[in-house]
């Protein structure tokens, strides 16, 4: 596949700080490996250890509305390169509306806005994990077109694979009922949600290392048990 060639714009022009960092992460050999072990250790126990969970999640999506059970999506991944990112199908089959979705957006099914509430609607991205399309731990991937809003600071961010969970997740966990309160949930999430993420991820990646990924690893679980 084709990667994504970052250009500048008035977006990444008009930002500071961290949505203007580039560059790469000085990480080694030795922890991409550590890294790519635990990601294939974590994604294989976690498809076998919740394949009941997840065959019943299956049956759930395809009984209660008509239409495929996994959502496809393009996401940009390492290196710029596009993937095709998969979750549990919340929405109804042919509902139009805006990429951003809130709490309250009347395209989700309730099966759907229990999934999206716990976030198992993203259980079939360990199977991205272990393809090798992600990591368990690293930046959420996000859609081209918000990419290119700011290549700067994404030319940093695509030197490492998109990962299930990162301090961004973490803090923006509830972000769908955040944007629920805004009037303009599209410009709330361009102009002061993704900024923001943005430099958790480029947190990430200045402290990236395996004691942090299992620390987010915990963290995460901690707070979708709460």
């Amino acid at each position: 596949m084709a990667r994504i060639a970052l250009t500048k714009n008035r977006a990444d022009e008009s930002a500071s700080g961290d949505l203007k960092r580039g560059g790469t992460c000085n990480v080694t050999s030795r922890y991409r490996w550590a890294k790519r072990t635990m990601d294939v250790v974590l994604a294989t126990t976690g498809l076998l250890v919740l394949f009941p969970a997840i065959a019943a999640i299956a049956a759930m999506v395809k009984l209660w509305s008509p239409g495929p059970v996994l959502f496809r999506q393009q996401r940009v991944g390492l290196g710029g390169r596009p993937f095709t990112i998969l979750k549990f199908r919340s929405m109804m089959v042919g509902a139009s509306g805006p990429s951003i979705t809130t709490r309250t957006d009347a395209r989700v099914t309730p099966v759907g806005r229990i999934l999206r509430r716990t976030k198992l609607d993203e259980l079939p991205q360990l199977w991205n994990v272990l393809v090798g399309d992600m990591s368990i731990v690293g930046p959420r991937p996000e859609l081209e077109r918000y990419v290119r809003l700011f290549p700067d600071a994404y030319a940093r961010i695509l030197t490492v694979r998109p990962g299930l969970t990162d301090f961004a997740a973490i803090e923006y966990r509830d972000e769908e009922a955040e944007l629920g309160g805004s009037p303009d949930a599209e410009a709330t999430y361009v102009q002061v949600v993704l900024p923001a993420k943005i430099a958790l991820y480029h947190r990430y990646l200045d402290e990236m290392s395996i004691g942090t990924d299992f620390a987010l690893v915990l963290r995460t679980l901690a707070a979708l048990l709460r």
